[in-house]
């Protein structure tokens, strides 16, 4: 173990806590309830502030600014917390800030992300493993992202929405509605165009899952009925399948926002 590293024009705070290995760069700033853990490397000019942790070596970049208050009108100052798990690459002018009181106080990042230039996690999220977000992808409040989903560029989702697992948004997507598991969505005001069959690939799931997940969606999208008389039938049809079954909790689990749809023509 190797003490930190922190550059003579960095300002950090004497009560943050900073662990081996920790390299804090030129012109940083680092606040007082702050905790890096081993092998955080802060570029140069990087913000940290409030109650942040930021896990083991996670990079962040020049300009971005991790933990000042929420852009929330109801936040009065209160204690709350910016949690981002280890591994994580942060890129460039990304900001995220911590929870609010009524959001559970908690903003949660977790293992693996890739956030590229100007991304923006807002309060009361959480982010899962694995995820991308592209440049200027932004997240509204509350939202929650599963793991490995990808969002494009200039890709915004709106608050208290959610993204599902291995979900791809296209990038300019405006995302006003839930997106399934696996789902494609793309559009000013997205809608679903199909299943992330590439993901899949790339991720190493079965030609049998890759099969059953294509049915189950003609199934849910395209059948008759209500949408849960529709995963009623998916779920006694694909009892077995685990990524199916996936997808079909993730439709019982109901949200304000509703599930975001495929238009007429994608819906087969």
């Amino acid at each position: 173990m190797t003490a930190p590293q922190i550059h003579p024009s960095a300002v950090v705070a004497e009560t943050a806590q900073i662990a081996d290995e920790v390299v804090i760069g030129p012109f940083c700033v680092v606040g007082p309830r702050v905790k890096l853990a081993r092998g955080v490397k802060l570029v140069s000019h990087v913000v940290v502030d409030g109650s942040t942790e930021i896990g083991e070596d996670t990079t962040v970049y020049p300009f971005a600014v991790l933990g000042t208050a929420p852009q929330d009108l109801k936040y009065k100052g209160e204690d709350t917390r910016l949690v981002i798990g280890a591994r994580n690459r942060i890129r460039e002018h990304v900001t995220m800030n911590p929870g609010t009181e009524g959001g559970g106080a908690l903003t949660q990042v977790g293992n693996d992300c890739l956030f590229m230039v100007n991304a923006h996690v807002a309060h009361d999220c959480v982010v899962g493993n694995r995820v991308i977000l592209a440049n200027n992808a932004t997240l509204a409040g509350h939202v929650h992202v599963g793991d490995y989903a990808i969002l494009g560029g200039l890709s915004a989702v709106h608050q208290f929405v959610r993204i599902g697992a291995h979900a791809m948004i296209g990038g300019m997507s405006g995302v006003e509605s839930d997106v399934i598991p696996y789902g494609l969505v793309k559009g000013e005001r997205a809608s679903l165009h199909g299943l992330n069959l590439v993901g899949m690939e790339r991720r190493g799931y079965t030609r049998d899952d890759v099969m059953a997940v294509r049915e189950a969606y003609k199934t849910l999208f395209a059948g008759g009925g209500t949408l849960a008389d529709r995963i009623d039938n998916t779920e006694g049809q694909y009892a077995s399948n685990q990524v199916v079954a996936e997808m079909v909790g993730f439709l019982r689990n109901k949200s304000k926002h509703g599930v975001c749809q495929p238009k007429v023509q994608d819906a087969a």
